[in-house]
């Protein structure tokens, strides 16, 4: 009977470590199942993401293209008729609607109208400006020349005044910038008290509450060239820097000197001020004939 009993207790234990280990068989072989699936569902998600990806990718360069043919000659025309074409020529209201019409084409200003030859006009650039006074070699003569210039400001200014002239085939407009900027090169040369003096370097200047008034006025037939003449209405405030006018790579007298001209300027902007007029003139001039002068306004009026 004892025989019998511990042979029944063998068996049972041979019985559960044989379950033992075919539990451990089992898990071993469904653990690969289970990491194969988790690779599986990562592979997938990675698919659906990348697939995204390309959807925006594709969607974001047909909106592009589409953006670009919007901006194309008809997109243009449409908009320029719809702007100008509010304008009766020769009504009372001619005026005040075309000064409505200059500040809202200021979206155009940094990006141009290359459909016209336009370019952007904010910021706008003139490659060279000269001003000469005298005979550099007697007393008091000097050349200025001003090269690459940039202007920035035009997209917050506002036109505030708008008067056309059509006996002289001219407009003329006022012009308000809250801040407006400029920088450039300069080269300057002439005699100060008879010494012999030649400077050049970098310079940039930063006007503020600043208005001013342009005309415009054509010199023949649609087409002809254009004679601009800009005059400085108010300067609230001024910034300048001027390297090297005093000696030159002394940084130390460019401080002293920039300290001079923002603190005095007021004092001597009244003599200085019909120079400013003559190379700002100057400068429109030429940028005007390059970019407007044969713009076919009278397309787009009524």
């Amino acid at each position: 009977m004892s025989n019998s009993n511990s042979s029944s207790n063998s068996n049972r234990r041979r019985n559960s470590s044989s379950s033992t280990r075919l539990s451990r068989v089992t898990a071993a072989h469904a653990q690969p199942e289970l990491s194969i699936r988790r690779v599986s569902l990562l592979a997938i998600m990675s698919k659906l993401l990348l697939q995204c990806c390309m959807m925006v990718i594709v969607i974001a360069c047909v909106s592009t293209k589409a953006g670009v043919h919007a901006q194309g000659q008809v997109s243009v025309d449409d908009d320029f008729k719809r702007l100008l074409g509010r304008c009766k020529v020769g009504s009372e209201d001619f005026d005040n609607c075309m000064k409505t019409v200059f500040n809202d084409l200021r979206a155009y200003f940094p990006t141009g109208v290359p459909a016209y030859n336009i370019k952007p006009f904010d910021p706008h650039r003139s490659p060279f400006v000269e001003l000469r006074r005298g005979d550099q070699n007697s007393f008091g003569g000097f050349k200025l020349i001003l090269r690459n210039i940039s202007e920035y400001g035009w997209s917050q200014s506002e036109v505030t005044k708008y008067r056309t002239d059509y006996a002289n085939k001219r407009i003329i407009y006022a012009q308000y910038f809250p801040e407006k900027s400029l920088d450039g090169w300069y080269e300057f040369s002439g005699k100060i008290l008879g010494t012999l003096v030649k400077r050049s370097g970098f310079w940039n200047m930063t006007l503020y509450d600043y208005s001013q008034t342009t005309s415009v006025r054509r010199l023949g037939a649609p087409g002809a060239l254009l004679k601009v003449h800009v005059e400085i209405d108010r300067i609230g405030g001024l910034k300048m820097h001027v390297a090297n006018a005093l000696a030159e790579g002394r940084e130390r007298l460019d401080n002293f000197t920039d300290g001079v001209i923002n603190s005095m300027w007021p004092i001597g902007f009244p003599m200085i001020k019909p120079l400013i007029n003559e190379l700002v003139s100057s400068a429109f001039t030429d940028i005007f004939n390059e970019s407007f002068r044969k713009f076919p306004v009278a397309k787009f009026l009524s």
